[in-house]
């Protein structure tokens, strides 16, 4: 199995590249501000080729770079139809705009072949399967990817902006809601087996038994409380 990831942009926002072994076809995860070359020099180094992008929500952070890659690659992207909208309307999915200096660096729209994530779905892309579980309270859209345990490496959760090392995403943007989001750290992270891997939308990797021990939104969420307050803000 190979990953590889980067963090891109303005806010920083981690990309991933999942393939089977180098060599082979990909899928690429949340390419968002200013990953494009990025994502084409990972590509080069590991010899991949590319079939879909998958997007854990809709933030222009997450997916700023999705119509440049789309369209080098001719690939679909993946979204979750309560997020769709904001790859064409970045400024109302954050309810405030972003600046003209920054919208001025963007390719708003959406790619030519958008298809619409499920709760539940199993993607079988480039030789690998993900699950996708709908994790609303970051966004009304926002989804996470699991991969089984392989031969090579342990279970592997892709959680986007619903859990962090240390935290959680922010709920106080269009679409948050913090009942959904602490809905979403029961019914989707405590299940986790303890030795799951956990890349995240920012900052570094985890693994759910280390933030089941020390994460207090998750501890508190174990623990049948309603949380521990609002998140810090790590990307949007």
């Amino acid at each position: 199995m190979l990953i590889a990831g980067f963090p891109a942009g303005a806010w920083g926002t981690n990309c991933y590249l999942v393939a089977p072994a180098a060599g082979e076809e990909c899928v690429i995860i949340d390419p968002g501000h200013q990953a494009a070359q990025g994502v084409e020099e990972t590509l080069k180094k590991h010899r991949l080729k590319p079939v879909a992008v998958v997007l854990t929500h809709g933030h222009i952070d997450h997916v700023a770079s999705v119509v440049p890659v789309c369209g080098a690659h001719d690939v679909p992207a993946w979204i979750h139809p309560a997020d769709r909208y904001m790859m064409s309307d970045p400024e109302k999915a954050l309810g405030r705009s972003i600046g003209m200096p920054l919208m001025g660096e963007l390719t708003v729209g959406e790619p030519d072949d958008v298809h619409e994530l499920t709760d539940g779905a199993a993607l079988k892309l480039a030789g690998l399967e993900l699950t996708v579980s709908h994790a609303p309270g970051h966004t009304k859209g926002s989804v996470t990817f699991g991969m089984p345990e392989a031969a090579d490496i342990p279970p592997v959760f892709f959680s986007g902006d619903l859990l962090f090392a240390g935290s959680i995403g922010r709920t106080d943007l269009p679409g948050g809601d913090m009942a959904e989001m602490l809905d979403s750290l029961a019914r989707v992270c405590l299940p986790l087996d303890d030795s799951t891997v956990v890349l995240s939308g920012h900052g570094p990797q985890t693994t759910i038994g280390r933030e089941r021990a020390t994460n207090p939104y998750l501890r508190e969420v174990a623990a049948g409380g309603q949380g521990a307050g609002p998140a810090p803000r790590r990307g949007m």
